[in-house]
């Protein structure tokens, strides 16, 4: 999960204008960060794991699951309980953290679904044989606590995706009707985004930039009984509520395609991620080369979420409704307008693969990296003399070609180089989820 902070946020409209100066100052902010950590040498690799739960609920009599929108709720009861404030606390947003050596208290978190639930170990994991046969007795333990603090019918469940979100009727409990203000989606409401103020922001934030819904097509998997050609008998044409409501009448529903149009449908999935503290930066920027090519195949392998929307798809990963729910680009970005407003035609969302490798490993060579990027010079020359070497220069500078979509008033009134925000702003790419 993303840096959760607090203050005032700008609509897409109003944080526009700022986009420059924010991307200006994130680089120095980044200067500021590399130069501290460059010549940094720790004594070993540290790395720990993040696990994201399902909250669902059950109804005994009805034989119905539903997915519980009570992640606040249960944050609250882990950070009031006692024994687990003795032990030095589980809820770093609710509480402060300081557990005493050799407990391994496990963390709790919030993610973007109310329906989910993310947990991670109290402290990172080392690389002895000891460190590794403490994995899974502590991801045990953090079920075991979290189903704690859960009503009797509610369970966390590490499942990918529920294959129910988005259906006709009901599929949260509470249920709340689609169509809300914020996503403007068909077939999810409002409700099941986390309250912080950061979640509501970006969804609607992306859909404004964007200028349409989000569009999400997945191939319909065909058996014996599926209709074909095959249409989302769920897409309702007939709205008229908000502008977006005519994405559909446009053709954004595809034939043979399961049709999503919001942000929850990615993120509101669920995964087991890598976070990992390299000994410096040389470590760090080969592991993240060697982890590029690694991370799709691990992906693949777990062929987890085969089901979206009710249906059966011609998928089974997540990669790319997650990819496409956070797709940001206008028209122009997409090539389908020629540019007048925007800069560059971007081939991907800001959530995608990686675009270039960062090492200075002797196994590396220039001509792995033979992808044409789009980079903002300005700000690559503004790394270069600030000491940044090439290679991580053109990945930053490629970086920042990307609007923040997110800024709070309190950041642009209240600058700092030494704070972090305006360079968090800007997107991060994904190794299909192992992160450095």
């Amino acid at each position: 999960m993303g840096l959760l902070s607090l203050g005032t946020p700008l609509t897409w409209e109003e944080a526009k204008p700022h986009a420059d100066l924010v991307r200006e100052r994130g680089i120095e902010q980044l200067l500021n960060i590399w130069k501290k950590a460059k010549s940094k040498e720790r004594d070993i690799l540290l790395w720990g794991d993040e696990i994201e739960y399902l909250v669902v609920s059950y109804d005994e009599d009805s034989k119905d699951a539903r997915l519980s929108l009570r992640q606040a709720e249960i944050l609250k009861d882990l950070a009031h309980d006692e024994e687990l404030r003795k032990a030095g606390g589980c809820v770093p947003s609710l509480q402060e953290i300081s557990q005493k050596p050799g407990q391994r208290v496990p963390t709790f978190h919030a993610e973007y679904g109310r329906f989910m639930l993310e947990a991670t170990p109290g402290a990172p994991y080392g690389g002895t044989l000891r460190d590794l046969l403490t994995v899974e007795p502590d991801m045990k333990k953090r079920r075991v606590i979290a189903k704690q603090h859960m009503t009797k019918n509610e369970t966390p469940i590490t499942m990918t995706s529920f294959p129910r979100l988005g259906v006709p009727g009901a599929f949260t409990q509470p249920y709340y009707p689609p169509h809300g203000p914020i996503a403007r989606s068909i077939f999810v409401p409002d409700e099941i985004i986390n309250q912080h103020i950061r979640f509501p922001t970006l969804t609607a934030n992306i859909r404004s930039r964007r200028g349409s819904k989000v569009c999400i097509n997945l191939p319909v998997f065909y058996d014996e009984k599926t209709p074909n050609p095959f249409k989302d008998p769920t897409v309702q044409y007939d709205l008229s509520d908000y502008p977006e409501d005519g994405d559909v009448r446009n053709g954004a529903a595809k034939d043979g395609h399961v049709y999503m149009d919001a942000m929850g449908f990615g993120m509101g999935s669920c995964c087991l991620q890598i976070t990992f503290q390299a000994k410096n930066i040389s470590e760090a920027r080969t592991l993240y080369d060697q982890l590029c090519p690694l991370g799709p195949i691990m992906l693949a392998l777990s062929a987890a979420s085969p089901i979206f929307k009710g249906y059966l798809t011609d998928i089974d990963c997540r990669w790319n409704i997650i990819s496409g729910a956070v797709d940001d680009r206008t028209e122009e970005e997409r090539g389908l307008k020629p540019l007048n407003e925007n800069k560059y035609v971007i081939p991907k969302s800001r959530y995608d693969s990686v675009s270039t490798y960062i090492s200075q490993d002797p196994g590396y060579r220039p001509e792995y990296n033979d992808v044409d990027i789009h980079q903002n010079l300005p700000l690559k020359q503004k790394l270069l003399d600030g000491g940044m070497d090439e290679p991580l220069a053109k990945h930053f500078a490629h970086l920042f070609i990307r609007d923040p979509l997110v800024i709070f008033s309190e950041s642009i009134n209240n600058y700092s180089v030494e704070n972090n925000d305006n360079f968090e702003v800007i997107p991060k790419p994904k190794c299909c989820e192992p992160t450095i």
